[in-house]
């Protein structure tokens, strides 16, 4: 990041024009100063002076000033390879009021860029006006911003105790030489991993999570078996591998002051690797010297992102075709073989290594990311096999908090013992799906959990919990834990994501005027979370205002006119305002939709039961029994529909399915009574 200046901008500001997805953009210059017009915010064109140069190869991207402090992106960057303008999202068009646009929360250098390209960065953000002071010592990355502060170790150097030999170890200093691996990935790790910061005010810590979250690879920003999907940088892939596992560290293969490779090509690999077993054509099977023969080429495929910067996944991991024909995950040989079948790929692994595969998480993490029947067991084998590594453990526990059944209760009870901090946090987020009886003994310890991010995540699940059954031995750690999440959730409003976060946190506790307060602001900043619509929607119909709550929900349609759930919760609210023709609709749009969600069904089959239209309750009800066989509201409704019609054999054949689901449930016993089968 430097200021413009004939030695710092690399791009053509020659009054240049570039055209792609429906915008023209110029740049050129008066005087001195570098000069872009380009589409705003909105949606004309206008001359947005340039303020500074950021990033040198392979793109420049140059920051443009805005009111309130910001600092914003444009989309259009220059290729310093290729010496030419290009868009950084090809073939999309982003509207001038999308999250997505170079005026929007997405490309704003203060929330998204700064703290990883300059040093002691302040972001300063301003929640109440919307607005930042960001300040920052040095302008890039410089020595502080891995090894800390400076003045106190330049201090003890000159001082006397230094002269006298009192030495210290590390003088001061944070990621001395031959520092540990743990120490030194998690220093790489805030800059080069996609992670949310938890406070300006840093922990000195050896634990990454006492001040950030990193992303676990699950199937939103990875694909189902942790390859590298979406923009997410290293760390998340290199704790996937056996390198991680081994004890490698950044800088065995990387000068940690260059970045590069402290050897060229394969040489890297071969600094541990035995040349003589894995650089011959015996393991390679291509030839030697060829691009093939690369180590990276099978064992880290790369990606390109922001248009042409090439990015290479740090799993290490062998292709596995094999698992590309059985669930359609990449494999590194599609790479270079784009004419081959995945099919083809396999017998060609066969040929050359046998029939079997050695056993990789991947085996269990793919299924296991279904969440289907057969999921549980494999995300249960994932945790308790002690070789999977604790990133896949903790996205195990992760995904286990969308099956909802003792088993997988019971095995994120004991993930709140692990001694990884990821999977303890990830635990506790997946039991906010669970009961608040089945967890509030086991989660209470982990009030005073020695990491930060527990502690907030285990306070989170605890505010719903009233405070008169809160027990004495954790109110104190409740009070201040509960502060590190308020903490850790205003300092997130910058982001329009943080805002709903800091909504739903106050919708938890019944504070619908704060929720609705932050859901409308998340949604200035990007008005395409149908999340935040919904969950805005039964803020305003709890607060009474339903004509809003119906705004709401018409909002969000125009976002996704074909999301099942948004059509679900208008038939609610239609409902409940009384217009039931329009609440039959939408719940038949809903179902033309292949909702999933067993409520659905449910709701859908009363309100045709109400109106005497039992044929289609029943084709609903039995319909929603077979996407949701394990659903026992289904088979409640459907009895009492054949009660309605008389239909005895049915409903006593009905009400014996729901017996053997759910025998114990206080609300059917009545019913289990009626139908003689209580026994």
């Amino acid at each position: 990041m430097l200021l413009p200046s004939e030695k710092t901008v690399k791009g053509n500001f020659d009054n240049i024009t570039h055209t792609a997805d429906g915008v023209t953009s110029r740049f050129f210059k008066k005087g001195n100063k570098y000069f872009i017009n380009t589409q705003g915010e909105d949606g004309k064109n206008h001359d947005y002076e340039v303020k500074y140069t950021f990033g040198f190869t392979p793109l420049q991207q140059y920051l443009v000033a805005f009111p309130g402090g910001r600092l914003q992106v444009p989309r259009v960057s220059w290729d310093s390879k290729q010496k030419k303008w290009y868009n950084q999202y090809a073939k999309q068009t982003v509207s001038s009021h999308d999250w997505l646009h170079w005026t929007g929360n997405s490309q704003n250098w203060n929330t998204m860029c700064a703290s990883c390209h300059s040093t002691n960065l302040q972001k300063n953000y301003d929640d109440k006006t919307d607005t930042y002071k960001t300040t920052y010592s040095i302008i890039n990355v410089s020595c502080e911003s891995c090894h800390g502060a400076g003045k106190q170790h330049s201090d003890y150097i000159k001082g006397e105790d230094y002269k006298d030999g009192e030495k210290i170890k590390g003088s001061f200093l944070k990621l001395v030489k031959n520092g540990s691996q743990l120490e030194q990935i998690n220093t790489c790790a805030p800059c080069h991993a996609r992670a949310s910061e938890i406070s300006n005010n840093h922990i000195r810590s050896n634990e990454i999570m006492d001040n950030y979250i990193p992303q676990i690879p699950d199937s939103e920003y990875f694909f189902a078996d942790g390859q590298i999907d979406d923009e997410d940088y290293i760390y998340t892939s290199f704790l996937q591998s056996k390198m991680f596992s081994k004890g490698v560290k950044c800088s065995n293969c990387h000068n940690p002051h260059s970045t590069k490779l402290k050897k060229i090509d394969n040489q890297t690999c071969l600094q541990c690797h035995i040349p003589q077993k894995y650089n011959v054509p015996t393991h390679t099977f291509h030839p030697v010297g060829s691009q093939s023969s690369l180590c990276v080429s099978c064992h880290m495929p790369g990606k390109i992102y922001m248009g042409n910067d090439l990015r290479h996944d740090h799993s290490f991991r062998v292709p596995r075709p094999d698992l590309s024909v059985t669930y359609g995950t990449p494999n590194a040989c599609n790479n270079c073989h784009q004419d081959k079948s995945n099919k083809y790929l396999t017998d060609a692994i066969v040929k050359w290594y046998g029939p079997k595969r050695k056993y990789h998480f991947a085996d269990d993490l793919i299924p296991g990311s279904q969440l289907n029947s057969q999921s549980e067991t494999h995300l249960k084998k994932l945790i308790n096999y002690t070789q999977t590594p604790n990133i896949i453990k903790a996205t195990a526990a992760f995904y286990l908090g969308k099956i909802q059944t003792q088993t997988s209760l019971n095995t994120l009870l004991k993930c709140l013992h692990n001694k990884d901090a990821q999977v303890r946090y990830r635990a506790l987020t997946s039991l906010a799906n669970f009961q608040p009886t089945s967890w509030v003994d086991a989660v209470g310890p982990l009030l005073s959990d020695k990491v930060r991010a527990v502690r907030i995540a285990a306070a989170d699940l605890y505010i719903t919990i009233p405070s008169a059954q809160i027990k004495d031995q954790y109110k104190e750690a409740f009070s201040e834990a509960h502060t590190e999440l308020k903490t850790y959730l205003h300092y997130q409003t910058d982001f329009s994501v943080g805002n709903i976060m800091l909504a739903d946190y106050y919708l938890k506790l019944q504070d619908y005027s704060n929720a609705e307060k932050y859901y409308k602001k998340g949604l200035r900043k990007d008005s395409q979370m149908n999340y935040a619509w919904l969950n805005l929607s039964s803020t305003y119909n709890l607060l009474g205002k339903n004509e809003e709550a119906l705004k709401s929900l018409e909002f969000a349609l125009k976002n996704d006119s074909k999301n099942d759930r948004i059509h679900y919760n208008m038939a609610l609210l239609y409902n409940e305002m009384g217009n039931k023709p329009a609440a039959k609709n939408s719940f038949a749009k809903a179902v033309a939709l292949k909702s999933l969600n067993p409520r659905v069904y449910y709701n859908y089959g009363l309100l045709l039961n109400e109106a005497k239209k039992f044929k289609e309750a029943e084709l609903i009800l039995t319909k929603g029994i077979t996407l949701n066989p394990s659903a026992s509201e289904l088979y409640y409704a459907l009895t009492f529909v054949y009660i309605q019609t008389n239909n005895t054999i049915k409903a006593q054949n009905t009400a014996m399915h729901l017996k053997k689901l759910d025998p114990n449930n206080p609300e059917y016993q009545e019913l289990f009574r009626n139908m003689g089968v209580s026994q």
